[in-house]
């Protein structure tokens, strides 16, 4: 049996005895020599070569058994026995060659004899390896990791709020643990009607809604159509069943709230679902109209009409995704094309079916004779009456006058059919272009106002060309919403937090904002007014009177000397200046004046908080406030415009004040507790007054008793006297 070797890189065995003995203790560097038979045959042995620092390589023969695809150890195989070494250097070994030889011999011989089972075993084992490394390759790489909690905003939101649902109506719970858990995984088939698995089986629901109104009747009109596919529209219908029985139960399992809370008590469920007229039309669209077919024939489709009662799953469906869309308008009108696709295919179908009914070419009006060969295949039956029902219902005309009664009838229905379509075509699809283009409308219009008002002052061109370009700039880079217009309906803490969204990645920059309370990111947040200001505009200018200060969202600003060119810092996104100046620091030699020029190097937007807004929001909270003046006072003593003096005096002020507050406050406690000393004396003497007057009544009162008790009281009996 030839051999061939080939390179693995594979270790086994590795300081055991099952390859190579006790000498692989060490951590060596090992490369295998695998040896294989022929194709077909199982692999035969391994060739371990170590390499030692300073010496020649050292071989270790050892016969591995890998067929089966598990490698041969004493532990496998009772039969094996202690590998044998052979040194390549010279040096004796263990044992001699010969039995070394034998061995081997040995080995091949029991491995040539291998069974055909433990191979295909073997096999099997290797693909399940296979799949399994496979797998976990996939799990690494594909699966989705999740994202990590932002601790910004989780300081913001707080713990996630588990899921409350409303009490089992008869408010008894089960007290059988496994009754709990069973009751509890049924109620995991409750469906929130707010969630997307709902929104996903909406769709699923939708499809064969719309596969029913659209096909029954052309199947119903068209017989070609009908007879030529049957097999697939016995499918199609058939598996729209399923899907309307599975609605069904999906319907008894789906939840409502009840005082703000997912009702998901079963019974609560059935009775809220089957109450309702919906109930009544979903069982009436699943009733199995189907046997009738058994009389009539199976290629009459009209039996099924009741499916078309569930119509309201597809509205719903419609509904929701126009509440979920980002492009309301384009549903919209998408909506509206459907709807009227769908009413030119019924009018369609009604003007075959009539004229069928009447006789194909006996007049002009209906389709004609089907004999024709250019008229007589279903595409071209489809396609004309699809053609004159636009005609006739967009009100072009155009079409051959009707000839009997019930076609002027027909055609008279058409016609208001058709003005109604018409009426609703142009007031919708007029009123979305006007809600499309309602926010270039307004944009718009205050950029008319601002022209003619420069116009009308006579501004100069270069003014004028400077503020069309700021306005196209708000345009091209979508900043002309007013967000508190917007936002104005929400409440105050969902405002925040969509603001606190959308502003993160400044928010999260500013120093003030990293280690600040909730409350007061939530009122800071909410006073923030977004400013855009051009290129070369001056913020503040050194000693302006501060008003607001600025946090920049976007864009660079430059700290510049008077002269406006020379630039003695740059500010990015994230940096906030000017609360200085709001502060009234004391000590400062600026005042509440600007301390800088900062000019506006592009394009920069800035939120603007005022020192009104500031005030009012860090008064109840004043480590806050501590904060920010002591970072205050830190620019000021490195800028030198903090007076050292005038800091140590108004301590000092302050100190007097607080001493004078403190004596004031002392004399105010003392004079209450005066009052209060005299309203208790005087209380006290009142008590007095009033025990001594009830203890001089209840003498009297006692001696009064006495005295009647010794005039009434009788004689002895003389029978008792001695």
């Amino acid at each position: 049996m030839a051999l061939r070797p080939c390179w693995d890189t594979a270790l086994y065995g590795v300081g055991g005895k099952g390859v190579g003995g006790n000498c692989f203790s060490s951590l060596w560097s090992l490369a295998g020599l695998m040896l294989w038979a022929e194709p077909g045959q199982p692999p035969l042995t391994w060739l371990w070569v170590p390499f030692l620092p300073g010496e020649g390589p050292h071989c270790t023969w050892r016969m591995t058994e890998k067929s089966n695809g598990v490698k041969s150890s004493p532990v496998n195989n009772h039969n094996h026995r202690e590998p044998t070494t052979v040194k390549a250097n010279g040096r004796p070994s263990s044992r001699p060659q010969s039995a070394t030889d034998d061995d081997t011999s040995s080995e091949l011989q029991r491995l040539a004899d291998l069974d055909a089972s433990q191979r295909r075993r073997g096999g099997f084992q290797r693909i399940v390896r296979l799949v399994r490394v496979i797998t976990d390759w996939a799990n690494k790489n594909f699966r989705e990791e999740e994202p990590r909690p932002d601790s910004f905003l989780e300081r913001f939101r707080g713990p996630e709020l588990q899921t409350v649902t409303t009490q089992q109506g008869d408010g008894k719970g089960n007290k059988n643990g496994d009754g709990k858990g069973t009751k509890k995984k049924f109620e995991l088939f409750v469906l929130d009607p707010a969630g997307d698995w709902y929104y996903r089986w909406l769709f699923v629901i939708a499809m064969p809604v719309l596969y029913n109104w659209c096909l029954l009747v052309a199947r119903a009109c068209f017989s070609d159509l009908q007879k030529g596919y049957y097999i697939v529209w016995l499918v199609l219908d058939y598996f729209s069943d399923v899907v309307y029985v599975a609605d069904l139960f999906i319907r008894l399992r789906t939840g409502f709230l009840e005082q703000g809370l997912l009702v998901k008590d079963t019974k609560k469920l059935r009775d809220n679902y089957i109450h309702t007229l919906q109930f009544k039309l979903d069982v009436a669209s699943i009733i199995p109209t189907d046997f009738i077919y058994f009389a009539v024939g199976i290629h009459n489709p009209e039996v099924r009409f009741n499916r078309l009662l569930h119509f309201a799953r597809m509205f719903e469906f419609f509904d929701r995704t126009e509440t979920r869309t980002s492009y309301p308008n384009i549903f919209r009108i998408s909506n509206l094309v459907l709807y009227i696709l769908v009413i030119i295919h019924w009018n369609a179908c009604i003007y075959y079916a009539i004229s069928k009914s009447i006789g194909f070419g006996v007049d002009t009006w209906v389709y004609p004779n089907i004999t024709d060969p250019e008229y007589g295949y279903l595409a071209r039956e489809y396609i004309y009456c699809l053609y004159w029902s636009t005609l006739t219902l967009t009100t072009i005309g155009e079409t051959p006058p009707p000839v009997k009664d019930e076609e002027y009838l027909f055609v008279i229905f058409d016609f208001l059919i058709g003005v109604l379509i018409f009426a609703t075509i142009v007031g919708n699809v007029g009123s979305m272009i006007s809600n499309m283009n309602a926010t270039r409308a307004e944009f718009q219009a205050k950029i008319d106002a601002v022209k003619h008002y420069m116009q009308f002052r006579k501004v100069s061109k270069e003014m004028e060309a400077k503020v069309i370009k700021w306005f196209d700039y708000l345009w091209t880079n979508k900043k002309t919403v007013d967000e508190r217009e917007v936002l104005k309906n929400l409440p105050a803490k969902l405002r925040a937090e969509i603001a606190i969204n959308v502003h993160l990645s400044t928010l999260k920059k500013v120093r003030i904002f990293q280690d600040c309370e909730a409350g007061l990111l939530v009122e800071l947040v909410l006073k923030l007014r977004p400013q855009v200001f051009s290129p070369g505009d001056y913020i503040c200018r050194k000693g302006d009177i501060g008003k607001e200060m600025y946090i920049i969202k976007e864009g660079k600003l430059a700290v510049v000397a008077d002269d406006g060119v020379t630039q003695y810092a740059l500010l990015s996104a994230g940096s906030c200046f000017g609360e200085i100046s709001i502060l009234n620091i004391k000590g400062s030699k600026m005042g509440n004046r600007r301390t800088a020029n900062i000019r506006s190097l592009g394009y920069s937007d800035l939120f603007c908080l005022s020192k009104d807004d500031l005030m009012e929001a860090v008064t109840e909270y004043p480590d806050a406030k501590k904060v920010l003046e002591e970072r205050g006072r830190e620019i000021l003593m490195k800028e030198g415009l903090l007076d050292e003096s005038e800091v140590a005096a108004s301590m000092e002020v302050d100190v007097q004040e607080k001493l004078e507050q403190l004596e004031t406050n002392m004399e105010t406690l003392y004079t209450r507790f005066s009052r209060l000393l005299a309203e208790y004396t005087g209380a006290q003497q009142k008590l007095k007054q009033r025990i001594t007057v009830l203890e001089a009544k209840m003498k009297q009162h006692h001696a009064e008793d006495y005295l009647s008790d010794g005039v009434t009281s009788p004689e002895p009996a003389e029978e008792e006297k001695p």
